[in-house]
Parts: structure tokens; sequence; C-alpha cells
């Protein structure tokens, strides 16, 4: 293997960049050190990744669709440079610009949704000379922004130097992204470099696998703002897990261990795939890894970024998470134990003896963070506390868990896309870094996830333990509608003179004085929404039954109800958009009532005869939205009980795309022509056998479109007494 005292530098186009970096410490040293840390980090980054792009052979192979699900590197070659004017320029942090054409064009790469997911857009991509001309300009640009921009320690994620950090680590995950790109090139579109072409050169027979024993234990996951080294915002947040006793495979899995489930026919075996997995097989026509070149009689050679060698029989498998998985079922059908990837708790429980990470290590522990060779090495060369070999580096380590946000998760308002699109159950998380991993990358908090079908530096340690349960994916709601409901229930307060309360908790705040001595065992929240009223009446009541039309109106509060979380996007301006979270913990009492709310579709203007015997009836904002609301007003007193209330809150505004205009309950008496109220309707319907106690009292609210624009409201509350 290459020793990493040997390549210690990489020059490209007359600058230098060290190989071997840590990634900077945020709360110490004083503002002027740490900023000469931050620029020297930045060049280094930013050199390091244009001499990736000198193992091109020619300008043909900037254009030359490596992978057909993602852009030719010229593409990444400028991405990079673009994306520290961008979020440079969202963070309002300068008004600067090289070329928008290049930085529209750079701006957006590719998340396919699925393997057969082909992108054929035509581009009129620049030159890489013209590319080169941008990187460079734009290096003056965030050269002259670090040496002057106004920051303290610590720095924290409202830092103007937070987001050059963002940039920097954008990068380092290119390099390795783009590093992939590179290998999947036709061999004669790329040439030896003096430094990413030192490959391991040690090989020989793999070791026998074997399983070493793990006690479990609680795992606590996450991290504070408070942490010492930067993070993307999925890292933040709390998890904790109770991780159960399992065994590990001692080594990565070799490609002569991966070799045993080829010969076994594992490639065309249906029943060692998930379905995911088969359909990829049937559109990839794989029968081997994708690196692996078939000689003959199931002889291999590994294509590396620059060269072919003889396969390595002792180097790990580079394999996706769909390979990975059927490995595993076809080692469960043969050992007869139930073998699997550990989880990202288990992956941790694993890591806990190795007590150093990135920023604090004198040298790697592994392979990882470009202090070895430039590829992997054989699994049994880096041997951790515990008798695990390459706990860390050489290659990822597919996890089953699909990434999600810790409990807290919020986003970084500058990069408010880099984890939420994976947060939807097909993206799972790797662990651990590969060779090449630097920065972020390369720190035991880092949390990666890529499409299972995705390649990149990845294997697998398979591990022995219990089956896992069916994940839940808490999805993002992207109807805007049902959005709107979320964030008029849920959402952040806004700020507004003509709005001091949430509506649903300022209705049920007024009817509290009413309930006094009055029976509280079951109410109703007919047209309930989002539900924040449901949860305010459970406060109260001893269960609480709630009914909307729609379907989709109730799946976000009965998944809230279920998970403890609901997410939801909404609209900021234009085509930019807000990611938010509800977290039932957040609101006071919330997690005790949620079992006494029973979540129910149903139309409120021809209710089945089972709901029924209601202490409390509340419709919100819910009568000027009935087909009929006459027949809702008469049918509703039947199913209250004596003494009951039924609370009516609405801003009255008729239309005829909700209700017939010969049904409205305000307007004028026909034949005569004499005005009415909505309020003069619904006591003509209500009495004589309820009366109106109380004064209507006004309850506005706001409900948002954008942030820029509010639909505003006062609906009138008046609360009646069913008399007999």
């Amino acid at each position: 293997m290459t020793s990493s005292s040997t390549m210690q530098t990489v020059s490209c186009s007359g600058r230098t960049a060290s190989l071997i970096t840590r990634t900077p410490l945020l709360d110490s040293g004083d503002v002027e050190t740490k900023r000469q840390e931050i620029l020297d980090y930045f060049h280094n980054s930013f050199t390091l990744y244009e001499s990736l792009f000198d193992c091109l052979a020619s300008d043909e192979a900037f254009y030359k669709r490596a992978n057909r699900l993602r852009q030719p590197l010229i593409f990444y070659y400028g991405h990079t440079s673009v994306f520290y004017l961008n979020k440079l320029n969202v963070a309002n942090l300068i008004n600067q610009r090289v070329d928008e054409k290049i930085e529209s064009m750079l701006a957006v790469g590719v998340d396919e949704m699925s393997w057969d997911d082909l992108n054929d857009n035509h581009y009129d991509w620049p030159t890489p000379a013209e590319v080169k001309a941008h990187r460079d300009a734009t290096r003056q640009i965030v050269d002259k922004f670090i040496r002057e921009c106004d920051f303290s320690m610590p720095i924290q994620w409202d830092s103007p130097m937070w987001i050059i950090l963002m940039g920097i680590e954008h990068e380092r995950i290119h390099l390795e992204t783009s590093s992939i790109l590179i290998r999947e090139l036709p061999l004669n579109m790329v040439k030896h470099h003096p430094v990413w072409s030192k490959i391991c050169t040690e090989s020989g027979a793999a070791p026998k696998n074997e399983l070493l024993p793990f006690a479990g234990g609680p795992v606590e996951l996450g991290k504070s703002r408070t942490n010492q080294v930067y993070g993307w915002d999925n890292e933040y947040g709390y998890h904790q897990e109770e991780v159960a006793d399992f065994k590990a495979s001692k080594y990565l899995v070799s490609n002569d261990e991966f070799l045993e489930f080829i010969k076994a026919g594992g490639y065309q075996t249906e029943k060692y795939w998930t379905e995911e997995g088969w359909n990829w097989i049937a559109f990839s026509g794989a029968e081997y890894p994708v690196y692996w070149v078939e000689q003959d009689n199931q002889s291999y050679q590994l294509r590396l970024m620059t060269e072919v060698i003889d396969l390595p029989m002792n180097w790990p498998a580079e394999i996706n998470y769909l390979e990975a998985k059927a490995f595993c079922n076809w080692k469960s059908e043969t050992t007869g134990t139930h073998v699997r990837m550990p989880t990202e708790a288990e992956w941790h429980r694993m890591r806990e003896p190795l007590a150093t990470d990135q920023p604090y290590w004198k040298s790697a522990p592994g392979n990882i963070n470009l202090e070895c060779s430039m590829s992997p090495c054989p699994v049994d060369r880096h041997e951790f506390e515990g008798g695990l070999f390459d706990l860390i580096g050489n290659v990822w380590q597919w996890t089953e868990t699909p990434i999600d946000g810790f409990n807290g998760f919020e986003i970084h308002p500058t990069y408010d896309d880099f984890s939420t699109p994976t947060f939807d159950g097909k993206h799972n998380l790797f662990k651990g870094g590969c060779w090449i991993s630097t920065g972020n990358y390369a720190i035991k908090d880092s949390r990666y996830a890529f499409r299972r079908h995705f390649f990149q530096y990845s294997g697998l340690r398979y591990i022995v333990a219990a089956p896992l349960p069916q994940p839940e994916v808490n999805l993002y709601e992207t109807d805007q509608m049902v959005s709107r409901y979320i964030d008029f229930h849920y959402g952040l307060p806004v700020n507004s003179s003509m709005v001091k309360e949430n509506f649903a908790v300022a209705c049920i705040d007024t009817i509290q004085p009413h309930l006094k001595g009055r029976a509280t065992g079951k109410a109703l929240d007919i047209g309930c929404g989002a539900a924040r009223s449901s949860y305010e009446l459970a406060k109260v009541f001893d269960s609480v039954q709630a009914l909307d039309l729609s379907v989709r109106a109730i799946e976000a509060p009965a998944n809230l109800q279920a998970t403890g979380r609901q997410r939801y996007i909404c609209q900021d301006e234009g085509e930019l958009k807000l990611f938010r979270e509800v977290l039932l913990s957040n609101f006071e009492g919330y997690e005790e009532v949620k079992n006494k709310i029973a979540f129910m579709q149903g139309d409120a203007c021809n209710l089945v005869p089972k709901y029924d015997g209601y202490d409390l009836v509340f419709a919100g904002n819910l009568l000027d939205r009935l087909y009929d609301p006459q027949r809702f007003l008469e049918e509703i007193q039947a199913r209250i009980n004596s003494g009951g209330l039924l609370v009516l809150a609405s801003p009255y505004t008729w239309s005829e795309d909700h209700t017939p205009r010969d049904k409205w309950l305000g307007g004028f008496k026909a034949g005569t022509g004499e005005s009415f109220t909505t309020l003069d309707g619904i006591r003509t319907i209500m009495e004589p056998d309820f009366k109106m106690i109380g004064d209507a009292v006004d309850i506005p609210f706001l409900m948002r479109e954008t942030s820029r624009k509010f639909q505003h409201g006062v609906s009138e509350l008046t609360v009646w007494e069913k008399l007999s």
C-alpha cells in the first residue's frame, strides 16, 4: 500500500493543495486566526477539487455522460464554484455575479427518482476554459469575502463564515461523487495522474469472515448547535434508541466473499431480491457489480478511476444497497440465521470504541481522509479496538436505515433542499466514509444517504440480528391547500396586530367559561381540518371525535397523532418553498391527550347515526363551507345531549362555490326584500330548542398563502345550549 508520506500534496494550475486536512473547529481560536484557517481550507479544497479534473484526457471527456442518470462532468466542474456565489447571494452576503448564464445552468444537479428516470435535456454547455475562468473569478470573490467579512467566535449557522464552510464542505462532497463519474468514463477518456493514480498495490487472498458479538444498549444520536464541527442540517436534533445484542462481520464483505453469491446464481434468483431490487435487475441486466470487468469463466478485473487491474480478492466489494440486501438474504438462507445490514444506531454502537474523530486525530486510523491510498485496500489492513476491521474508511457501509430528520430537525434557510428531498423512504444512509472521504464526509456524525440503486465507494458489513419492523416514512405534505391548513393550525405565530392568538386555541379558550359545571364526556369536532381544536378539546373532554369531509385533511393530524410529527411544504415566494415540521411534543399537554381523539371521515350534512350523544359540538369555520348549512343545524340538534353545547364560528363568507345561493343563511327574505344576518338565520333554526348563551365574540384569523400574503378574516363565535 502506498504511504501517505509520499503524496502529501497535489498541484493544479500552478497552485498546490495538501491532501491531508482537518475540518476546522468552530469554537477555538480568535477571529483572525480562524479567518486564516478557513481561507487556507477554502483554497486547499478549491485546488484539490480542480486537480481531480486533470485526470481527464481531453475536453471531450467533460461532455461525455459517464452515467446516464447524471450530468456530464462539465456540469460538476463548475457546479461547486457556482454554489459559493449562489449561496452567498441567497444569504444576502454579497450582491455579485460572474456569469448569470453559467450560474443558472450549473446550479442544480440531478437526484433521479429511479434508475430509469433519464435526464435527456440538452444544454449548450460552456467550454472547460470558460468554466475555469469562472472558477478563477469566483475564487477571487470568495477569497475577498473571507478576508473582509465581519464574524465572531464561535461560528454558528447564522454566521457568514457558515456559508463559506457550507461551500467548502459541498465541494468536498463532489470531490468524491465526481471521482466516481470519472471512474465510469471510458478508459480512453482518462489518463494517469501523479497523485490520483497512486492506488494501493497490495492484493491477495481474502480472509475468511467471521462474526463478533456486540452488546446492545442505548444509543443517542444527533448533535446540538454548539457542536464544534460544521454539520449539515440533518445532523442536528436528538434521537435515542435501544439496540439489542447482535453479531457483526469482522471484515467488510470482500470481492471474494461476494463472488460466492455470484457463483451461487445470486443475480438470477429473484427470491433474494426485494421487489425494487428485482425491478432494477430487470432494467439494468446486472450480473455482477458495476465496477467489475468480466474476462471469461467468471474471471474479473476491477475498474478504478484511471486504470483497470486484476480483481483484488481481498479488497471490499463495491455494491449498491439493492445488491447488498440481496447478498444478505442469500447469506441468511445459506447460514440459517437472519443476516442483514446494521441500522444507523447499530453502526454507532459498533463505533463506540473509537473515541477520536477526524478533527482531532493525529493520523487517520483507517483508509480515509486521503491519508492512505487513492483506492480501497485489503479488508484486513486496518483493525480497530474490539476486533472489527475498517470500522471507518475503505468503503462506505450501507445501513438498513432510510434517512430522516431527528427530533428538533430544522432546515438551514440558505440550503433548504439539502436534506428534505431525501426524506422519502427511498434514500438509505451509509456510514463510515471511504478512502476519499474528507471534511464533513469523514466525521462520525455525518449522515449521507443515496437512492438504493446508486453506486458510490460503498460496500457492506453484515450483522446477524433480529428482523426490523417496516420503517415509518414521514413524508412532506405537498398539497398546498392541506399544507395551508396545517400551517394555519400549527404553524409559526404570525407577527400581526390583527391576530394575537392561534384561531383554534382562541375559540376553545373563549368557550371555557361556558363549560364550568357541565358534562364533559364526549365532544365532536366537525370539519376539524388539521384538528388543532380537537387537541384543545381533548384537554377538557373524555373523548373527542374529529370528523372532516376530506380524507386528505385528516391524514395530517392522524399522522401527527401516530408519529408525533408532521411535515409540510408551504409556499414562500415564486418557486421558493419553506420546509416545516410540526412536533406534537412542542404543544403543551397534547402528548397526554392524543389518544382521546378518534379521526374519521364524515359529511356534516349527512352524518351516520353512530355520531351521537355529544356534550359539545364544535364547528369552526365550517358553516359557510357546507352545501346545506340549514340541514346541518337541524340534524345536529338531536345528536347533542340535554344541556350540551353547539359552538359555531364562521366568517359568513357565503359563496356559490360551496353553498347554493338559496341555502345561504343570511341575505334577504324571499318576497319581502327584508335583510337578515346569518346570526338571524341561525337563531331561526336553533330556537326554541336551543338558546344562545353569552354574547357573540369576534375571533380574528390569518391564513398564510405565501410569506407576504395572508387571508385575513374575522369569525363570529356563538355558543348554543340545548334546553331539553
